[in-house]
């Protein structure tokens, strides 16, 4: 049973992550990436890693796809708008690479290479991700938290409108005269 839900599961996170990059509309994509991030979520709760599932569905699925789709309505991105950039790969090259991607994974999963590692007891529980995350993880954490730091601060930005040449400043908070 554990086998056909995983197999579900990775087919349903190879069908998001196609999603993500074949979608021209970016709303679109963000949903596949919704799609890749709660497979993964349940592939967490196939290890027995209960509390890594939740923090899947609250910090990616929730926090980070939310934030993706406020910057993407923030910065009003339309369709349809501009020219149509060239096919960086030939489709025949992209078919011939697909078909040798294909090949390589069933020629993995045939020799028996992706066989189930054995992990602790403590595998997943708040203490072990605790330990983890603030000891041999705590510089790219913090990392982390600038670059989205950054990053929303440049979505704010990039939608602020100049006023228009000429127009009196925008006076809001100084009340009526």
């Amino acid at each position: 049973m554990e086998r056909v839900l995983f197999a579900v599961t990775a087919v349903l996170a190879l069908a998001g992550g196609v999603g993500v990059v074949a979608s021209r509309e970016p709303v679109h994509s963000v949903l596949g990436l919704l799609l890749v991030l709660m497979s993964l979520a349940v592939d967490f709760l196939l290890l027995g890693a209960q509390f890594i599932a939740v923090l899947q569905v609250i910090i990616y699925a929730g926090a980070i796809v939310v934030l993706f789709v406020f910057i993407i309505m923030l910065l009003n991105v339309r369709t349809g708008e501009g020219a149509r950039t060239p096919r960086v790969v030939p489709p025949a090259l992209g078919i011939a690479l697909s078909a040798v991607f294909a090949g390589l994974l069933v020629a993995a999963a045939a020799s028996g290479a992706g066989q189930a590692a054995s992990v602790g007891a403590d595998f997943g529980t708040v203490q072990q991700v605790g330990r983890a995350l603030f000891t041999a993880y705590a510089l790219p954490f913090e990392a982390a938290s600038i670059v989205l730091i950054v990053g929303m601060i440049g979505a704010v930005a990039l939608s602020k409108r100049p006023a228009p040449w000429g127009a009196p400043p925008d006076r809001r908070g100084e009340g009526r005269r």
